[in-house]
């Protein structure tokens, strides 16, 4: 184990020097050590978790850093592979990852959880991070694989013993293969095929797997086979079990009057649902008077799921497992049968249902000056849908006729949104307005077209009520100190924080107070700044990358991108499983006040319902990215060769992503920028071309070709054609520093083969992520839309689109980025080596350039050059 370097020296030293137990925050150890500037103190903060991570210090509930007493050399994390045979070790949320070198792996997979060895600690001053060894294998992350199999000829047979291979689906290397034991099925050729994994990798054979075929799914081109194959790959159950079945036969599809039984009757109130055209699951309604005062009395009326679903029931605990409902582009994998999803607890129009009801008085500030949580029976008036809600607000003169008796109505929904919305901004509520894209396919499933999702006030209405809501649940049980499962955004990491701080000021924005303790209000103002930019969505989207991902507790740690304490999910459970739950407690406050030990018991028994929704929400996401991923190649796939005007997406060490107006995005790769060298600067997100000084930065506008296109995975490749001239960043600046670098340059060609190599094993760790907006009306409303059309021969197309590839690796250059950013190091400079003067020279102009002398100019719209 190396030495400590002299940051992490001082550190223990200051610590030993203290009363025995005494702690410290990142702050005060920055002012006693004095640490001052950004620069400083990130190297702090970079030496502090490493000794945390070897065991020389520990982290106080509070936050707080003291001596641990012990120091442990090894460190137990889930091991990421590369396909150029290095991999990383994620071990704590938020902090950076361990390189394992190539060799030093052991024979661990994706995904297994691992014990490794530090072999070298990380350096703060050189940005280098930590080393480890894989001493064993713990857990394997997986016992079955899906993939395409591929029959070996029939001597290959014979020598191998096998009857082909799979090729996994999902990260892992090109060079994993699973080898198909005749003992089991015996699959056809490209079909794709469950497999039941009889024998891991070894140290002699890294990347080779025994298995037997369990399940032939179907062939490669059969309509409906990709998403089937992404449902098992990342194992969501998408049918039920018979005692399900059977269990949903039972319940009735009428209300009996024993049903009616301690509720208020709503039946003849005048309530409605909004949602899009295609759901059928609805939830959610509302209801909405006028007070002579001016009041508004907002009625949130919510499916009650759990009269219906009993704990412990074979319902309940189906639900459990699955955790959400699945929408994906051509279906909807339900968390409940759809004889109670789509009938009995969907709140159809002129059907009466038992709801859990939340009413609400609030004046004319937004301000919830009271209200009540009950049991309800309604009937739904009208089914709205959001167009044509949207239209009757925008003087839509026929529908306003059909709907005169609720146009009145929908306008007052339309001013008390407002004045919720309002308020949620003042207090500084996060609005990350990304474009979500729907793919619409046929009755095949191949994808027809690519479709923004609009956001009318329809659509931004039902989100304030159901914020409004939920909200208002949370509060009314936190207060009385009743468990109860929350919905949380925790405050982001400080060191995220910094390199998004230091990534806008590229644009001219300075992110105001300190990253340890930023507060929502000051990232709002940051978005207010970049609005109508043409880099509005990249600055938004580096914001919410920057943010801690929200989760299921069972403590109220509040929400910070809603900039609110206090925060639960109660308006959706017919497909999500923590709304149940909390359904659930609402009833059981309802009958009786909870005693000590029932306080005590409920409690005991959040973590783990709130710890597996988290993990399903983040499944189900992970699935439904991956289906919207392959959809949107496979629309690309007849288009090679076509020319399109998009927008840089996303600037790394390895090539340019760009962003399509229907949100496809595609990789313009490093080494196709010809023309120049380009040297990637991390902290602004920029490459700049060591000679010319060409720019490229996120938000520019770029003209494309669609080069290469391959659908299994999810790979689109793109080249260059024209790129909008960057304006706004002192060019003059940056050609100085290219000149002082130049007389750098001598070994040029070694070092471009040597980057081309790292592109090669980069591209294959990046898997680009989609953002998802928390908390928006889409979060509340899904459905899956079908259309029909023609048959595509999707295998012949993909199989023409491979051949066109550039590199049919993986995009696993995730890892590799992600282990550069968390590591917060910023990229090696690809300079050439020289003189000690010409290093020095070229240090001191890169300092220089660090700090951007911005020019504030007008961008010049729709010009390309």
């Amino acid at each position: 184990m190396s030495a400590l370097t002299s940051i992490e020296k001082r550190i223990l030293s200051y610590l030993k020097d203290q009363e025995a137990g005494a702690t410290v925050t990142s702050q005060s150890l920055a002012k006693a050590l004095n640490y001052g500037g950004t620069k400083m103190y990130k190297k702090l903060v970079r030496a502090i978790n490493y000794l945390e991570n070897i065991g020389e210090l520990e982290q106080t509930k509070r936050g707080h850093y003291r001596l641990s007493g012990k120091v442990s050399k090894t460190v137990v994390g889930t091991y990421r592979a590369n396909a150029q045979g290095f991999g990383f070790v994620t071990y704590a949320e938020g902090q950076p990852d361990f390189f394992v070198p190539r060799g030093r792996a052991l024979n661990a997979m994706q995904g297994d959880t691992v014990e490794v060895e530090v072999l070298k600690l990380a350096n703060p001053q050189t940005g280098k991070g930590s080393e480890v060894q894989v001493l064993r294998v713990i857990e394997r992350a997986v016992n079955q694989l899906v993939g395409e199999f591929v029959a070996y000829p029939s001597e290959v047979r014979q020598e191998r013993q096998a009857l082909g291979y799979v090729l996994p689906q999902g990260d892992y290397s090109d060079a994993v293969r699973v080898e198909i034991d005749p003992a089991g099925i015996q699959p056809a050729d490209h079909a794709v095929c469950i497999v039941k994994i009889s024998q891991y990798p070894t140290a002699e054979a890294p990347h080779i797997l025994r298995g037997l075929v369990a399940k032939e799914i179907g062939h490669r081109d059969e309509p409906g086979v990709d998403i089937l194959s992404v449902l098992y790959q990342f194992g969501i159950p998408h049918e039920f079990p018979e005692v399900v079945k059977e269990a949903a036969e039972a319940v009735p599809q009428t209300l009996s009057a024993q049903d009616l039984a301690n509720r208020e009757d709503l039946r003849q109130e005048v309530i409605l649902t909004i949602d899009g055209a295609d759901a059928k699951d609805l939830d959610d309604a509302i209801s909405l008077e006028r007070l002579d005062n001016g009041d508004y009395v907002l009625g949130v009326h919510i499916a009650d799921v759990s009269y219906y679903v009993e704990e412990g029931s074979a319902l309940d605990l189906e639900a459990y497992q699955r955790g959400t409902s699945v929408y994906l582009t051509d279906r909807v994998v339900p968390m409940l049968p759809q004889r109670l999803s789509n009938g009995i607890c969907s709140l159809h129009p002129h059907e009466d249902r038992l709801t859990l009801s939340c009413q609400m008085v609030i004046d004319s500030q937004g301000q919830v000056k009271s209200h009540r949580i009950f049991r309800s029976v309604i009937h739904s008036s009208y089914r709205m849908t959001y167009d044509d809600v949207n239209a009757i607000l925008e003087g839509d003169e026929g529908l306003r006729q059909k709907y005169a008796p609720i146009v009145d109505l929908l306008e007052d929904m339309s001013k008390l949104h407002h004045l919720l919305e309002a308020k949620r901004i003042k207090r500084g509520a996060l609005d990350f307005d990304a474009p979500e894209a729907k793919v619409l396919v046929d009755g095949q499933g191949h994808p027809l077209d690519i479709q923004l999702r609009e956001r009318g006030v329809a659509e931004r209405l039902i989100e304030s009520f159901m914020l409004a809501a939920n909200e208002t649940v949370a509060k009314h049980y936190m207060t009385r100190d009743y468990p109860m499962l929350y919905r949380v955004h925790e405050q982001p990491d400080s060191e995220r924080m910094q390199r998004f701080a230091e990534f806008i000021t590229a644009f001219g924005i300075v992110l105001r107070g300190k990253v340890e303790t930023i507060a929502p209000k000051q990232l709002q103002q940051a978005l207010k700044q970049v609005d109508g930019q043409d880099f509005e969505q990249a600055v938004s989207t580096m914001m919410l990358r920057s943010m801690k991902q929200a989760r299921y507790s069972e403590e109220a740690l509040g929400h910070y991108g809603l900039a609110t304490a206090e925060y639960t999910h109660f308006t959706s459970p017919i497909r999500r499983y923590p709304d149940l739950i909390v359904h659930r407690l609402i009833h059981r406050y309802l009958d009786k006040k909870p005693s000590h030990q029932d306080k005590a018991r409920i409690f005991d028994q959040l973590p783990g319902i709130a710890d597996q929704s988290s993990k399903m929400e983040r499944r189900a996401i992970d699935a439904e990215r991956d289906v919207t991923a392959m959809k949107k190649a496979e629309y690309m796939l007849d288009k090679i060769g076509q020319e399109f005007e998009g927008v840089i997406s996303s600037v790394t060490s390895f090539g340019i992503f760009v962003a399509l107006p229907n949100t496809v995005e595609g990789l313009i790769s490093l080494k196709d920028l010809t023309g120049d060298y380009y040297e990637f600067d991390q902290a602004h997100l920029l490459l700049v071309g060591q000679r010319t000084g060409r720019i490229f930065r996120i938000g520019q506008k770029v003209k494309v070709r669609l080069e290469a296109v391959n659908v299994g995975e999810r790979e689109i490749d793109f080249g260059l054609l024209e790129a909008e001239p960057v304006t706004g960043l002192d060019v003059d600046l940056v050609l100085q520093r290219s000149k002082q670098a130049k007389a750098a340059n001598k070994s040029a060609k070694g070092k471009t083969q040597d980057r081309q190599r790292q592109d090669k094993s980069a591209r294959a760790s990046v898997k680009r992520k989609r953002v998802t907006k928390e908390d928006k009306a889409s979060d509340n409303k899904a459905g899956a839309s079908k259309s029909k059309g023609s048959k595509a021969n999707k295998g012949r197309q993909e199989d023409k689109g491979k051949a066109k590839s550039k590199s049919a690796s993986k995009r696993h250059r995730k890892e590799l980025s992600e282990h550069q950013s968390k590591d917060s190091r910023q990229a090696k400079k690809q300079s050439f080596t020289g003189d000690k003067a010409s290093k020095k020279s070229a240090k001191s102009t890169e300092s220089k350039f660090k700090q951007f002398k911005i020019k504030r100019k007008q961008p010049q719209a729709n010009r390309l050059g």
